[in-house]
This record gives C-alpha cells, structure tokens and sequence, in this order.
C-alpha cells in the first residue's frame, strides 16, 4: 500500500494512492514556481478545493486529456460541467465519499473561492484522505487558522500540508499554531514563495515547528516527493 505525494509547486500535488493517480489542485502552466507543465501529468482523479484560479489551474484540460474524475464542491462540480468536463463529482464540507483509492472528505476553509469567470465557486473546502492502507493525510488548501482543526487532529494525522504563506492565507505564527492544533506526525508547509507576497522562510518555520512540537517537519522543493 503506497501513499506517496509529490508536491508540484505552489498548492498542486500529485499523489499515488494504492494504485491511483490523484492530482491536487493542478495549476501548472500558469505557475512560476511548478516543477512541470500539465501536459506531463497523469491522473485517474482531480480534487478541486475552491474556484480560484491558482488552484482550478489546468484541471479542464487535464480533465479531459485523461478521463479523470474531477472530485470538488457541488457549485464546482456543476460549473466543470458546463465546462464539457464529462466526469465529475460534487460533494460539500463534512461530506465524504469513498473511492478505489480511499475516503475523501471535504473539510472546512476559510477563504474565498469565486471561479475565473466569476461564478459562483461555492465553499473553499480541504480535503482528508484516508487510504485503503490507512494512512490520514490531511491537505488544508487555502484557509486561515480556525480552532476545529483539532478534531481533525483527533483522526489521528499521519501528515499534513498547510500553507505558509501569509496575505491570502495562514502565515507562519498561525501555520505553526494549526500544527499545535492538528498534532500530525509530518507536517510540509506549501503555498508560499510563487510570489513576492507570499515570500516565506520555510526552513525557520520548519525549525520553529520542531523546537515547540513533536512534530516532524520536512520543506520540499517542488518536484520532491514525501511517502507516508
């Protein structure tokens, strides 16, 4: 049983869960900071957390290159739609689903989530996936900092991704208290350093992490990989 992620740059993953190809949040060609372009991924699912575009990025083209299932919001789910994406699934924050590679779970986040058109993008949502081996890795997408985080803590975390990056999302003060707060096992900051305005030390957050948790706390550079 294998759940390993690769981080893309920026807020996009890719995953091999048990067998499938999970794609996270695919900007790739309009990202400065991804380590390859859409047309270099695979992928039998897509999960959507939120309509802004940093984060749809290339999931249409991808979509329909591949055949995979698009896995987001309701409001999303109908707008790809319309879009001529032909497999997609909505769900809605608390919901959950299962799927060959696992159970996702649409988690709270607190931000925005207006699509590039201006359509309605529904709740921004995070994602918990649990694999058919077990393993609980939890992606918080864009959010700030909410005290619920520790009843997800409570599942038990064998990693989780936050953002770091401040201005549109948590910065390091509060990235480090959600780690207080989750108590996963690994922690890896994402989100940060495509722009200037999220510019962010990553290796003295991941310091600070290790001196006041227990913790582990590992910076990838975008195209490394993490297995859980």
């Amino acid at each position: 049983m294998t759940f390993k992620i690769t981080w893309l740059g920026h807020a996009a993953f890719d995953c091999e869960i048990d067998g499938s190809r999970v794609l996270i949040d695919p900007c790739l060609d309009e990202n400065p900071a991804a380590s390859c372009a859409s047309s270099d991924v695979d992928a039998d699912y897509i999960l959507v957390s939120h309509g802004h575009g940093d984060h749809v990025g290339d999931t249409i083209g991808i979509a329909n290159r591949t055949g995979a299932t698009v896995i987001t919001n309701n409001e999303i789910h109908l707008w790809l739609s319309k879009q001529g994406v032909k497999n997609t699934h909505g769900q809605h924050i608390g919901g959950g689903r299962e799927y060959p590679f696992g159970y996702v779970k649409l988690t709270i986040a607190h931000h925005g989530s207006m699509l590039p058109d201006g359509s309605n993008g529904g709740s921004p949502a995070g994602f918990l996936i649990t694999s058919k081996g077990g393993k609980k890795v939890y992606f918080a997408c864009d959010t700030g900092l909410f005290l619920d985080m520790q009843l997800y803590g409570d599942e038990g975390l064998d990693a989780a991704f936050l953002p770091i990056g401040d201005n549109f999302t948590m910065g390091p003060a509060d990235a480090l208290r959600a780690v207080k707060l989750l108590r996963p096992s690994v922690v890896i900051p994402v989100h940060y350093n495509t722009w200037d305005v999220i510019k962010q030390d990553a290796d003295a957050w991941a310091k600070q992490v290790e001196d006041e948790t227990s913790t582990k706390a590992v910076v990838l550079k975008p195209g490394e990989s993490y297995e859980v």
